[in-house]
């Protein structure tokens, strides 16, 4: 599935990196400790996060994760939608807690 299309089912936000809508995801990652995810993420991951600074791209980037989706209404810093864009990185939102958008990403990925 691709990023664009978990968007479209999921009727998430599109904040930035909508160069990136087009990735394929291959799963997702839950996790709020940067270290954590630098360590276990995989390539083409969703990583869902309640960071919302720059880091989080700066991993995301490294880790070449397909996306990054940032929970409870929370609002990207500034720095972190530049950083998003240059990256091309897509940064989504939901109103969603991490536990019911996970559970609704594992659903749609094995479906």
């Amino acid at each position: 599935m691709k990023v664009s299309e978990l968007v479209e089912k999921l009727g998430l936000k599109v904040y930035s990196g909508k160069t990136g809508l087009e990735k394929e995801i291959s799963g997702g990652y839950v996790s709020d400790l940067l270290s954590d995810v630098m360590g276990f993420a995989s390539e083409n991951q969703i990583w869902i996060t309640l960071q919302t600074h720059q880091n989080v791209i700066a991993i995301a980037s490294l880790k070449d994760l397909a996306a990054v989706i940032l929970v409870k209404g929370l609002q990207p810093a500034g720095d972190t939608l530049q950083h998003s864009e240059e990256e091309g990185i897509p940064l989504l939102g939901t109103e969603m807690a991490a536990f019911e958008i996970a559970g609704k990403l594992y659903a749609e990925l094995n479906a």
